[in-house]
């Protein structure tokens, strides 16, 4: 199984330095991907938490580096592996400019570009980009097509309910001849609607149940659009402690030492998944995570 890991891109550990470090890690050692994600804002205003109590979200979002022009600075300096979102909020922007900054990124970094997509749930960030928050859904069945149409031969021409583009020349075009586009989903009808329209999802491991129920509906519902399931691919986020030290029982689902996380990843080989994401939400020493990292390849090799 694949292994990914998400870049010191917000949180204790953000600084340009040791995302270049992490990335070149991570490629050394035989991952797969390296991965970003979107936060345009940290409001000011407390929202409903997990446990529904008020509160403002974690100041780990308070820096977030902006993910493509981040992915496009690792294109230079890696030579190898993948350069993938997990997520950037499609709604949030015009299709057309999502999808030439993806093939830009596809075009400085050899083909290595991956698009995640999700669709947002901040009722801040879609004011901010003016986007009413009743596009969800519908609407992003539509921003996945604009995206296809521009990475499509010219010209590009596409008109749906929301979005345009008049007949015209979009370039570049992306290296790949098929960009993948993941779905970031965590509900059923995500993953439908990632079956439909995309060529992979991106699910959150909240526990060892959810990840192998979303990864079969996405593989029915792709069958039942008559596509091939067998050419599409399950990415799983895992938001997770990661230790040196064995944490024991309570431990989170794929979180934990090296060893507990590499049985963990074991129980997912059932379910098709072909590569675990781990962005560590307790990393605080560079030299730690860069040891973590080399522990879990390790780990992990030894058992899948």
């Amino acid at each position: 199984m694949e292994l990914g890991v998400a870049l010191p891109t917000s949180g204790r550990l953000a600084s340009p330095a040791n995302i270049v470090r992490i990335a070149q890690e991570a490629e050394r050692l035989g991952y797969a991907a390296v991965w970003t994600y979107e936060r345009l804002l940290r409001p000011m205003a407390e929202l409903p938490g997990p446990d529904g109590r008020l509160q403002r979200i974690p100041e780990s979002y308070r820096l977030t580096y902006e993910p493509l022009e981040t992915l496009s600075f690792l294109a230079a300096v890696t030579d190898r592996v993948r350069l993938g979102t997990s997520v950037i909020d499609g709604l949030l922007h015009p299709p057309v400019v999502l999808a030439r900054r993806f093939a830009t990124l596809d075009q400085l970094s050899g083909g290595r570009a991956i698009a995640g997509l999700g669709q947002g749930w901040m009722p801040q960030e879609f004011e901010t980009a003016n986007v009413p928050m009743d596009r969800i859904g519908a609407g992003m069945d539509e921003v996945v097509a604009a995206m296809r149409a521009c990475w499509g031969p010219d010209p590009v021409e596409y008109q749906g309910r929301w979005y345009r583009i008049a007949p015209s020349e979009v370039n570049p075009k992306p290296v790949q001849e098929r960009l993948p586009v993941l779905l970031g989903a965590t509900t059923p009808a995500g993953a439908r609607r990632a079956g439909r329209i995309a060529d992979g999802i991106n699910p959150i491991a909240f526990s060892a149940e959810v990840v192998p129920a979303l990864a079969a509906i996405f593989r029915q519902a792709a069958e039942a659009a008559g596509r091939d399931p067998a050419g599409l691919r399950v990415v799983v986020r895992a938001n997770v402690p990661l230790t040196r030290e064995p944490l024991g029982g309570g431990r989170p689902f794929l979180g934990g030492s090296p060893r507990e996380i590499a049985e963990d990843v074991a129980r997912l080989e059932p379910a098709g998944v072909d590569q675990v994401l781990f962005s560590n939400r307790d990393a605080r020493d560079l030299e730690t995570e860069v040891g973590l990292l080399g522990e879990l390849r390790e780990a992990v090799g030894a058992t899948v």
